[in-house]
């Protein structure tokens, strides 16, 4: 019994000990109140900035056509004889002026073809001078034969002469004439053979002169086709020459568009390589009939002179469709946060406000607004780094 009250007596003592503990924990732990962490906003800043008030503009609507820069002129040079290709003058890329020389073929069967029908010219030359010495002589001939007939006829009607004398003198006065008239008939025969000759030295001489390739006009060397021992066949292309001014961009212009455009119309064309720099152009050829699978029509703008233009290269013709009215604000109002890109607007109360935007296509130093701006909204021209949202924008 007494054990019984013992054991009663220290479980009794536990569980007051427990309830102290657990108020003490509720006077002391408990009831401390733990607020909530708060960060102070820091002060707006007061800036003066431009602000401009957002307008529908009237931009030209402008339709992109891409092509390739060509030479205006563009010549496969090749000889119109045959012969062995002795020597080209000229490599790639060479720059060259009109009559220079760029290659050479073998001239010798052409200069042995020269020297002979200036000997046959030569010989013609010396036949047509006798004949003419000979045609001089039978003239003299017949004026003397006719003066004696005409004495003679003269005698005879007073019959001083018999009639065979005067047969005989009116017979050498007719071979007189019969003489010049060869003798003339000889000098025509001969005078045409000297222009014959003559003729066939000239075609010699051109024959000889083709064998020498020279520059049609100013240009470039793009490609050479021929060593230097190849036997070139009339007709062969030995070299490619192309002008160095006088470029062109073919294009294709869609089916849609070929009612924007005209014979001698001014348009402007970009060339990447040259950093975008606009040349003008103008249209010189709109082929009338449309490729059947691609359903556009070729056309072909002439680019003003310019040095820095080569052959080959990549082109944008601009080809005006007329106006279309959009939201534009200056690129320079336009800020890019990472994969953001809004404006600061500024309210009524001249406090700047991040409003996210959705852009189009560019004008120049404007942008078009899609989304995010209407027209009337103020914004900042020029935001700095430090603007944030809820900064004071006053005037400058």
């Amino acid at each position: 019994m007494t054990s019984r009250i013992s054991s009663l007596l220290v479980v009794s003592a536990i569980f007051l000990l427990a309830g102290c503990g657990l108020t003490g924990c509720g006077l002391a732990g408990c009831g401390d109140k733990i607020e909530p962490g708060t960060t102070k906003k820091s002060p707006s800043m007061t800036h003066r900035l431009a602000v401009v008030t957002a307008r529908m503009m009237e931009q030209p609507l402008i339709y992109e056509a891409v092509g390739t820069v060509q030479a205006g002129l563009i010549a496969n040079l090749s000889g119109k004889y045959p012969g062995e290709v002795k020597e080209i003058k000229v490599r790639e890329g060479a720059r060259v002026k009109k009559g220079d020389t760029l290659a050479i073929l073998d001239q010798a069967q052409a200069t042995a073809a020269l020297h002979q029908a200036e000997a046959a010219f030569s010989e013609a030359k010396k036949a047509m001078d006798a004949a003419v010495s000979g045609r001089d002589s039978a003239r003299a001939a017949k004026e003397l034969a006719l003066l004696t007939y005409q004495r003679y006829e003269k005698l005879r009607k007073t019959g001083a002469v018999g009639v065979q004398e005067f047969d005989e003198v009116e017979t050498r006065h007719r071979q007189a004439d019969a003489s010049l008239m060869q003798a003339e008939d000889t000098v025509a025969a001969s005078t045409a053979r000297v222009k014959q000759a003559e003729a066939a030295v000239a075609s010699a001489a051109v024959t000889l002169k083709e064998m020498v390739i020279t520059a049609p006009y100013d240009g470039i060397i793009s490609a050479r086709l021929v060593d230097e021992g190849v036997l070139a066949t009339p007709g062969m292309p030995l070299l490619t020459i192309e002008t160095i001014n006088g470029f062109r961009v073919d294009t294709e212009l869609a089916e849609t568009y070929i009612d924007y455009v005209r014979l001698q119309q001014k348009v402007l064309v970009s060339i990447p390589a040259l950093s975008d720099k606009l040349i003008e152009g103008k249209i010189t050829i709109i082929v009338p009939a449309a490729d059947e699978r691609s359903r556009s029509f070729l056309i072909k703008v002439t680019l003003s002179p310019d040095s820095r233009v080569k052959s080959g290269m990549f082109a944008r013709v601009k080809i005006p469709l007329g106006t279309t009215s959009s939201l534009l604000v200056k690129k320079t109002a336009v800020v890019v946060r990472g994969q953001l890109t809004g404006l600061y607007l500024v309210d009524s109360e001249k406090i700047a406000h991040f409003s996210l935007i959705r852009t189009g296509r560019t004008f120049g130093d404007l942008m078009e607004i899609l989304s995010g701006l209407k027209e009337g909204d103020n914004y900042v021209e020029n935001p700095p780094l430090n603007l944030s949202e809820g900064d004071r924008v006053e005037a400058p």
